[in-house]
């Protein structure tokens, strides 16, 4: 009985790779999907672990390329924040996770397919639904989840086992990802405290200002300080530079899919200053109304991609949307650096609708005559004095 499991190296999946190839007799093969967060000294230590657990296989697929063309290159496109605060920075991973590890599974041929998520989470929804879109054919299997084990018990049946790996519970949990790290406590499990500064994984190195350029090309990040590279690469290097700063913390509040208000940390240094440095050069190379659709259209991208409901079709469409948006959205972007915060200096575009050759705001323009712009101020105030009028 052939069973792929999604594989993360932490508690419930450790007991899940355990108790299925033991107490089951399932022929386990475990996968983790790197999206950013993985290095390849802890990835060497997870397949360890994963073989001594009873793994018959252990793989490790590198999806952070994956990661940014099907993901985070759109949540870009759309500077999709969600709630006005959270840039998706880890729930947009485990949409390309759940992908990754259902391929996986048809192409060694499993007939099974485990995950570590409890029933309390956003994490189940987004996994079985993209396995049962993607192969129905497949049985899931959620042994954290049917059994409603609690920590202690999970911890007892390893430690019985013969598996006595350091299981205490760190005071914060830390997932970290390309597009950025969230930050769990027991302050998050209030609505009043905040996380206090040593709970982010990045301190306070550098408190000199600086200044930065980011060079857009359709809308993607291909240099940084006039040095090209991928986006990807890009997405890296300015979060090392930026962390330095502590930018990119926040608190989010958000509904779960199952219905529930959560609260969570994040580190986001590179996701938050991309996404103002990009929505700001489209003020510039954008119009009114290119804007206004865009805002609807990313808002409901990010909704959507949120609660699991990548591969329904409209998402495709929102992508092509998006895409066609950024045809001029080309140019630098130029910021400040600062302890705990960062400000838009400016751009510069060959696609700036602020071009002065055609008129400035407030100043005097070259394109009309004062008696165009009293006709056409008449004309716009006509409906206005018709509903006043009838409505006296």
């Amino acid at each position: 009985m052939k069973l792929v499991l999604a594989y993360s190296g932490g508690l419930d999946t450790s007991y899940c790779a355990k108790y299925l190839s033991k107490e089951k007799g399932y022929e386990v093969h475990a996968v983790s999907v790197n999206t950013g967060g993985f290095s390849q000294e802890e990835i060497i230590t997870i397949e360890e672990k994963a073989l001594q657990l009873g793994a018959t296989s252990y793989t490790s697929i590198d999806a952070v390329q994956t990661f940014y063309d099907k993901v985070v290159k759109y949540l870009i496109f759309g500077n999709v924040l969600k709630n006005n605060t959270y840039p998706l920075s880890v729930s947009a991973e485990r949409i390309v996770q759940a992908i990754e590890i259902v391929n996986h599974a048809k192409k060694i041929g499993a007939k099974y397919i485990a995950h570590g998520s409890t029933g309390a989470g956003n994490d189940q929804v987004r996994f079985d639904m993209i396995f049962q879109i993607i192969a129905p054919e497949i049985e899931i299997i959620t042994p954290i989840r049917d059994l409603q084990l609690a920590r202690e018990a999970e911890i007892e049946y390893l430690q019985q086992n013969g598996v006595d790996y350091s299981w205490e519970k760190a005071k914060y949990s830390i997932n970290r990802g390309l597009w950025g790290t969230s930050v769990g406590g027991e302050e998050t499990l209030t609505s009043e405290k905040p996380l206090p500064d040593s709970a982010y994984p990045s301190q306070l190195q550098e408190k000199t200002p600086a200044t930065a350029k980011l060079t857009f090309e359709k809308g993607e990040l291909v240099a940084i300080n006039d040095q090209q590279n991928t986006p990807v690469t890009n997405i890296e290097k300015l979060n090392a530079m930026a962390s330095k700063y502590a930018i990119g913390r926040d608190i989010h509040v958000g509904d779960t899919i199952i219905g529930i208000k959560g609260r969570v940390g994040f580190e986001a240094a590179a996701s938050l200053i991309i996404i103002k440095a990009h929505h700001l050069l489209e003020k510039h190379t954008l119009t009114k109304w290119q804007q206004y659709q865009k805002e609807q259209q990313g808002n409901f991208y990010g909704m959507l991609l949120h609660e699991g409901n990548y591969l329904d079709a409209v998402m495709r469409n929102i992508e092509a949307f998006l895409t066609d948006t950024q045809k001029t959205v080309s140019g630098d972007v130029f910021i400040g650096l600062y302890p705990f915060q960062f400000r838009l200096n400016g751009i510069s575009s060959k696609h700036d609708l602020m071009n002065a050759s055609f008129g400035s705001y407030g100043e005097m323009n070259k394109a009309w005559s004062v008696e165009d712009a009293k006709g056409f101020i008449k004309i716009l105030s006509n409906s206005g004095k018709i509903y006043n009028h009838v409505n006296q």
